[in-house]
């Protein structure tokens, strides 16, 4: 592995809940990283993206990134039928699922797999740009012009995901996105708890200060002052010169 990374994680229930059922990866050892929210409505959301981070967290090191990819895939397609069984035990209304959000660093070049509606971006330059899309019912609305994305902000639907770890498609298909790493490129994989409380300026801003308190605590802090309502998750990761 060329480059060289930093990372900084952190999680919080929120403003409002007293239980927690997102889940993180911090593996700057071998470039993986990782966000699970349990999706909210649903039974065990907690054991859900639990179970993801777990098995996304005993990924070894010294595979290639081809490898990397693969086990990825491999790991959240086997804990999709997982879940899928657990919760056909619990009855046939049950639902135990995730969602989930991925970032590969390796070789000068990111890889980022994701299933529902948490995010990643990226900071280049001063510029804060949305790398994933979300799999939900609001962006839907979006895509057809049956909304604005201005009034999508807010909608009373908007925590209704159409993608996640567990649900009752037979397979769970992971949207992917590769592009090229610079020196200096900051990520930031979040729940959709701060995404949808704080505007993208201020996650541009709070992502991109100078050294000092790390920036998912920074991102956090600023969620919990708007008093968000769900449970809020940031990683960000640096990559740095070689």
């Amino acid at each position: 592995m060329t480059a060289r990374f930093r990372s900084w994680a952190a999680t919080h229930a929120g403003a409002v809940r007293t239980h927690n059922e997102d889940s993180f990866v911090n593996r700057p050892d071998i470039g993986l990283w990782a966000v699970a929210d349990g999706a909210g409505g649903h039974e065990a959301g907690e054991v859900a993206s639990g179970q993801i981070a777990a098995v996304l967290d005993s990924v070894p090191s010294g595979l290639s990134a081809s490898e990397m990819l693969a086990q990825v895939r491999l790991r959240i397609a086997d804990t999709h039928a997982s879940l899928r069984v657990a919760a056909a035990e619990r009855g046939p209304r049950a639902m135990i699922a995730s969602t989930i959000v991925v970032l590969i660093l390796r070789d000068g070049h990111f890889a980022c797999l994701w299933a529902g509606d948490s995010r990643a971006y990226r900071l280049r330059g001063g510029e804060l740009t949305q790398i994933t899309r979300d799999h939900s019912l609001v962006q839907e609305l979006v895509d057809s012009g049956a909304i604005t994305a201005e009034e999508a902000e807010g909608h009373p639907r908007a925590n209704v995901i159409t993608r996640a770890v567990g649900t009752d498609d037979e397979t769970i298909d992971l949207d992917k996105v590769m592009d090229r790493v610079l020196p200096g490129d900051r990520f930031l994989l979040c729940s959709d708890g701060l995404s949808k409380t704080l505007p993208a300026g201020e996650l541009r801003t709070l992502l991109g200060m100078p050294d000092g308190v790390p920036p998912p605590e920074l991102l956090i802090a600023a969620a919990l002052a708007r008093g968000v309502n769900d449970n809020v998750t940031a990683v960000a990761v640096e990559t740095l010169s070689t």
